[in-house]
């Protein structure tokens, strides 16, 4: 195996930032990180706070990260809790765009701006 196969190429990692948990996007957002989402997702959910979907380090998403992006949403409204999306780069607004899903989220949500003034303390 070489070195390029063993090193990761993609992300989520679930923080909380003082009263909000922050689901941190990072590299490419595609199928093979399916398990990775779903485990955030439910980690993310069942903390009770609102959740900020942060996707400024993405560099790839496919539609299996688009449709991340939109259950996380829908679950997460559905149970009461507010999901924003924050700092999403050109290449996801413009998917969410072309698919005509860019009203799902809010105009400010998805031309960034921060949330919390605190560090990150890392979940597990």
């Amino acid at each position: 195996m070489d070195e390029t196969s063993e090193r990761a190429v993609g992300g989520i990692t679930v923080a909380e930032t003082g009263g909000t948990t922050v689901a941190y996007l990072w590299g490419e957002i595609d199928e093979a990180l399916r398990e990775q989402a779903s485990s955030a997702m439910s980690r993310a959910l069942t903390r009770d706070l609102p959740v900020v979907l942060d996707a400024g380090e993405v560099t790839f998403i496919d539609s299996t990260g688009i449709a991340f992006l939109i259950q996380f949403l829908r679950v997460g409204r559905e149970e009461g809790l507010p999901v924003t999306l924050r700092n999403a780069p050109p290449l996801v607004t413009d998917v969410l765009q072309l698919l005509g899903l860019e009203d799902l989220f809010d105009a400010a949500e998805l031309a960034g701006g921060a949330v919390g003034g605190e560090d990150p303390v890392p979940t597990v």
